[in-house]
């Protein structure tokens, strides 16, 4: 049994968040700032709205490739994606089509053809990911790390079936088995691979949701601790202390960052000319304190975890 922390289960939860249009109440800071980019993107009308139900079931599971490591990185899942055997995307298409009744002429197409499609399919992930969930990682992953943390430490004090037993309400160990509540179908060891893969999730609602595929583990994806403050404002008291280090622009701009913007609103916001809030940020950049992600037209700026430690420290 291990850990990871994988994109790409935050992928589909959060895009089934975004269409529905309803106030969440975790989300709902996240999703007031991301629905309009992916809106004007035209996201909401391409591959992912046929792949992703909007009222919850299955996702095709190879769209969850299983995780090589403690945490991979987006562009190594995107790549599993496309080198999915073309008899597995299939399965997992026909599988969706008994549940949703069918499948669209998109999905047709992709499944005639998957080696042809596939790298379009991702490339819609990509443009996702750098839109919606790119701008946010560092505070999402910090979340997903500490509930590993906390469950690592859990076992090592007081052992394995106490770790299962506290994953879910759902989840139980008796000692023999794992046990799900309202799972359809026996989980054997002839029907998945082995060992257990646990992955804390951001997104993926109150629930738990997994992914059985041969030869591949077992991936249980759970709701992460802390999850219900991931959207707190996070108050910086003592920015004289940046401001000796950083300069007055660059604490400013880093303070601003609670919410990932453009050159443009940090401008505005600031008092800053563009051309000063564009040279501040890319010195940050460059020191690994400031990430850009492209969001159609515009690039917005991140803090990223080595800022957010840094603000941290400096507000202790």
């Amino acid at each position: 049994m291990r850990f990871a922390v994988s994109p790409m289960w935050e992928v589909a939860p959060s895009f089934r968040l975004l269409r529905a249009g309803t106030t969440h109440p975790v989300h709902r800071p996240w999703a007031d700032q991301v629905r309009p980019r992916l809106l004007a993107s035209g996201l909401d009308r391409g591959w992912l709205r046929e792949l992703i139900p909007p009222t919850g079931g299955y996702v095709p599971d190879f769209l969850n490739p299983a995780p090589t490591g403690l945490a991979p990185t987006p562009a190594a899942e995107w790549e599993a994606i496309r080198a999915s055997p073309a008899d597995r995307v299939r399965q997992d298409l026909d599988h969706l089509a008994r549940h949703e009744g069918g499948l669209g002429p998109r999905l047709r197409a992709l499944r005639n053809d998957p080696r042809g499609l596939l790298p379009r399919v991702a490339e819609e992930l990509e443009t996702y990911w750098e839109l919606a969930l790119a701008p946010y990682w560092a505070r999402i992953r910090a979340v997903l790390d500490a509930d590993i943390r906390y469950r690592a430490r859990l076992a090592a004090e007081r052992g394995t079936g106490h770790l299962l037993n506290d994953l879910h309400a759902s989840l139980s160990w008796d000692g023999t088995a794992l046990r799900m509540t309202r799972r359809k179908q026996p989980l054997t060891r002839t029907t998945a691979g082995t060992g257990l893969l646990l992955i804390p999730s951001a997104f993926t609602g109150p629930g738990l949701r997994t992914r059985t595929t041969l030869p591949d583990p077992p991936q249980l994806a759970y709701p992460a601790r802390g999850v219900g403050t991931l959207w707190e404002p996070r108050s910086v008291t003592r920015t004289d202390a940046l401001c000796a280090v950083l300069g007055r622009s660059r604490a400013l701009l880093l303070t601003e960052l609670e919410i990932p913007d453009s050159t443009t609103q940090l401008a505005h916001r600031t008092g800053l000319s563009p051309a000063g809030v564009s040279q501040c940020l890319t010195a940050l950049r460059d020191a690994g304190l400031v990430s850009a992600h492209r969001a159609g037209r515009s690039v917005l700026y991140a803090r990223t975890a080595a800022a957010e430690a840094l603000l941290q420290a400096a507000s202790a």
